[in-house]
């Protein structure tokens, strides 16, 4: 489980991570890993729509992700946005399959990421959203 400030709650940062961040795509899911401040917990939301399957599988595919990403804390525990989206091949993947394409993936996004330091904010904001998150 996702400790509370390690979560993506809003849409605004789900669409600025999208639009913003680094996105590669692998067979089971699509990841988009943006820079946030460096001193900042790491934040990591999903997307899992309908046409991944019913109820009974998006959860199981959300579960197995949200633990995926826990474990993804270890080594990226600060300075990252990542927003998962899973693709209707998940549903049908195993967990070892989930892992090798979120951490190949994230891998990946990283390494072009590579030493973008996160964008200063104007100081008029104060570095927040209007939802009083901070910017990416």
């Amino acid at each position: 489980m996702l400790a509370t400030p390690n979560r993506l709650r809003t849409s605004t940062d789900f669409s600025t991570t999208v639009r913003s961040g680094v996105r590669n795509g692998r067979r089971n899911l699509v990841l988009y890993t943006a820079p946030i401040g460096a001193e900042e917990p790491s934040r990591i939301g999903f997307i899992v729509s309908k046409a991944v399957g019913n109820a009974v599988t998006r959860n199981l595919v959300k579960r197995r992700l949200r633990e995926v990403g826990a474990l993804s804390l270890h080594t990226h525990g600060t300075g990252l946005a990542v927003v998962v989206r899973a693709l209707p091949a998940a549903a049908h993947a195993s967990w070892e399959q989930l892992l090798s394409d979120y951490n190949a993936a994230l891998a990946v996004t990283t390494k072009r990421l590579g030493g973008s330091a996160p964008r200063n904010a104007s100081p008029d904001h104060n570095g927040t959203t209007t939802e009083g998150t901070p910017r990416a």
